[in-house]
């Protein structure tokens, strides 16, 4: 497999333009959409008890009390608590997303860490043989993007703990960024290029 370094005079005049808050803006949402959102707690009407009034409204010297299960109360309910209807979900246009990528593989390129190869394929299917491709390219972490996984590229790659396999169509800007490099196969590279 023939690898080659691409650098950002190898790049389209629109990678090298995006602003870099467009990236900043895509990986807080997609973070933002990872968010388990199983925080909850229980407010005054979700706490059981507490039904009778715990003492007379006047007359004791104490301030007056409805219930025991008020906030205010051990074994009361919570107030202003987490709870699991909260929607993090945030807006990102389809072209800022498409920005964002760009500047990310623009980063790559001017770090020497975005590669191009002709195509990826582990016809063995053999982990030892993906290590030795990721090895090779002497990098701490690879993102490797494939047009199609086949199965065989796919078992390679499946458990090796410094590389990660995505195709074509799942590559986005967050996973650009959060990888120390990046290796393409040629088809996608090109049609990256020639949308922008």
């Amino acid at each position: 497999m023939k690898t080659t370094v691409i650098k950002t005079t190898d790049l389209p005049k629109a990678f090298l333009e995006v602003h870099p808050h467009n990236l900043y803006l895509y990986c807080k949402a997609y973070a933002s959409g990872l968010r388990a959102n199983t925080a909850q707690t229980k407010n005054r009407s979700a706490v059981s008890g507490g039904g009778k009034k715990p003492w007379a409204q006047k007359g004791g010297g104490r301030a007056r009390a409805g219930s025991l299960r008020s906030p205010i109360f051990v074994g009361g309910g919570v107030a202003f608590g987490p709870s699991t209807n909260k929607n993090y979900d945030q807006k990102v246009n389809k072209k800022q997303k498409k920005l964002a990528l760009y500047h990310a593989l623009a980063e790559l390129a001017a770090n020497e860490r975005l590669f191009v190869v002709d195509a990826v394929a582990i016809e063995s299917g053999k982990t030892k043989d993906a290590l030795a491709f990721v090895n090779g390219l002497e990098q701490r972490d690879v993102l490797v993007v494939k047009e199609m996984i086949d199965d065989k590229t796919f078992l390679a790659f499946r458990n090796l703990q410094n590389a990660y396999l995505v195709e074509a169509n799942e590559l986005n800007a967050y996973l650009a960024a959060a990888y120390h490099s990046v290796v393409i196969e040629k088809a996608v590279f090109d049609k990256l290029t020639k949308e922008a």
